[in-house]
């Protein structure tokens, strides 16, 4: 059976930034539950980040870039963060494999797990379309990441890759 790296904030435990969860109501993710499937993960907590903590965004580029060490994680206080998330994006790589993980559902937007969109680093509210640091590191060792509003997608992902073995 196929195992699903999910983001602990979409299951509902309150490790956000702000505390706060973002718990989602979906049939597929349910399933995926009930049937033992999903191994939870919250890359900034498993990095030493607090809860709460100041929010975080990518300056210069997105994960793929604060892997190379061309950008940075910057929390809104100016602090560099960027070794947490790597830390933590190195701790999710560790479960996927010791897990034998070929599929991720991940937090949009976030500078951890936001797999097409992230914020700008100039903490206005404008996205840009990147990849969080875990999101980056997971793709680049060839886990597909899908967002929250892909379900549907994943769930296809998901039945090839247990047909096709």
């Amino acid at each position: 059976m196929e195992l699903i790296l999910v983001s602990s904030c979409l299951l509902g435990s309150p490790v956000r930034y702000n505390g706060s969860h973002k718990l989602v109501d979906n049939a597929i993710l349910s399933r995926w539950l009930r049937e033992g499937r999903v191994v939870a993960v919250c890359p900034e907590v498993a990095g030493g980040m607090p809860i709460p903590r100041p929010a975080a965004e990518i300056v210069g580029g997105g994960g793929t870039a604060v892997l190379a060490g061309r950008a940075r994680v910057v929390d809104s206080e100016g602090n560099d963060v960027s070794q947490a998330f790597s830390d933590g994006a190195n701790t999710a790589l560790r479960q996927v494999r010791s897990n034998a993980i070929r599929l991720a559902v991940l937090k949009e937007d976030s500078p951890s797990c936001g797999s097409s969109f992230i914020y700008d680093g100039r903490f206005n509210g404008n996205r840009i379309r990147e990849q969080g640091v875990t999101a980056a590191l997971l793709e680049r060792e060839g886990v597909r990441v899908f967002s929250e509003a892909q379900f549907n997608e994943a769930e296809v992902y998901l039945r090839s890759l247990e047909t096709d073995g």
